[in-house]
């Protein structure tokens, strides 16, 4: 029951995934006031199709540069460090917005700290790309932003949830499902917290080749497979989740990494982005079992007839994206 129309789903994936799988990260700006009262600012600015994004930050107007901003390439990024005078105008209560044509602004990640250790986190969108600095918040309310992260990483991770789409198509026990969906979580969530943390270090462009990889590889299962011989998903689908979700979870942090974290409150900040993707996980599986459900008097034959091709097409763009990843290794 669950094939049913989950198909039509990642057949709109299919094609819109190519365009805009992983390829618009956020930005970070940091602002860390000193003893002195200056304001040391990172601003780290992602790449868009080859080019770096055409944004940056307007300060209040009694903020003058004290030194010229000094950029470090980072691969995907770049990031530009330079101290500031904020005159009469301290953090808390300043004003910070984001620049930059609207059609290539992005998600910006804002934490401000003061010196005597308080720190603030906010959320910059592009339909509302400015904040007020505000340093009498929680703590908890502060660090929901990392939910709101994680949520958007993996309802807009296309090549994730095809993999979790893959896997519904496989199990067809709500059962054992569970069972797999929770060995994949678990998996991920290791190695999350592994590679956040800095205690294993994996290159991002091997890891998302191979993430790419792993769909391709259930996409051939679910062509291959019979009745008689079943694929090896289907005999041990905790396995396969297990095993491939390790992959996964190096994904999610270097993702992570391009947001990055507040020293101060990494274990917490990770904990609520792990949490994000949960339940942006759990919400897609539940969307796709509810659209089940709504359509189960559909008759079986337009979706037994759109089973190859919708699967074909999956394999060919998981295809694409490991040639594509794998060629980025020397640019």
């Amino acid at each position: 029951m669950i094939r049913r129309l989950t198909l039509l789903v990642i057949a709109l994936f299919s094609l819109v995934g190519t365009l805009v799988a992983h390829e618009m990260q956020p930005a970070y700006l940091e602002l860390k006031e000193t003893p002195e009262g200056s304001i040391d600012v990172t601003w780290k600015v992602p790449y868009y199709k080859g080019r770096l994004l055409p944004i940056h930050p307007i300060f209040p107007d009694a903020w003058q540069n004290l030194n010229e901003p000094t950029a470090t390439p980072l691969g995907n990024a770049t990031l530009s460090r330079w101290r500031v005078n904020p005159g009469d105008t301290p953090i808390d209560g300043a004003k910070v917005t984001i620049e930059g044509p609207r059609s290539q602004l992005t998600d910006i990640l804002l934490r401000a700290q003061l010196s005597d250790g308080r720190s603030q986190i906010s959320v910059l969108r592009p339909e509302a790309p400015y904040v007020t600095i505000l340093f009498d918040q929680e703590e908890k309310a502060l660090l929901w932003d990392y939910i709101i992260i994680g949520v958007e990483h993996i309802i807009f991770g296309y090549d994730h949830l095809l993999f979790v789409l893959c896997l519904v198509l496989i199990v067809r026990d709500r059962w054992t499902l569970v069972k797999t969906i929770t060995a994949f979580t678990l998996a991920h969530s290791v190695t999350l917290g592994i590679a956040t943390l800095g205690w294993m270090e994996i290159p991002g462009p091997p890891v998302e080749a191979v993430i790419a990889l792993s769909i391709l590889f259930l996409a051939r299962e679910l062509l291959v497979r019979t009745d008689e011989n079943p694929g090896l998903t289907e005999r041990y689908p905790w396995l396969v989740a297990l095993s491939f979700g390790l992959l996964h979870g190096f994904g999610f942090a270097g993702a992570l990494s391009e947001v990055g974290l507040p020293e101060d409150q990494i274990p917490l900040a990770l904990l609520n982005f792990n949490i994000g993707v949960e339940l942006g996980q759990l919400a897609f599986v539940a969307v796709i079992i509810a659209l089940t459900a709504l359509t189960r008097k559909i008759t079986p034959k337009i979706n037994e007839a759109a089973f190859k091709p919708v699967v074909y097409a999956t394999g060919i763009m998981a295809a694409f994206w490991c040639v594509e990843r794998i060629s980025g290794f020397w640019s």
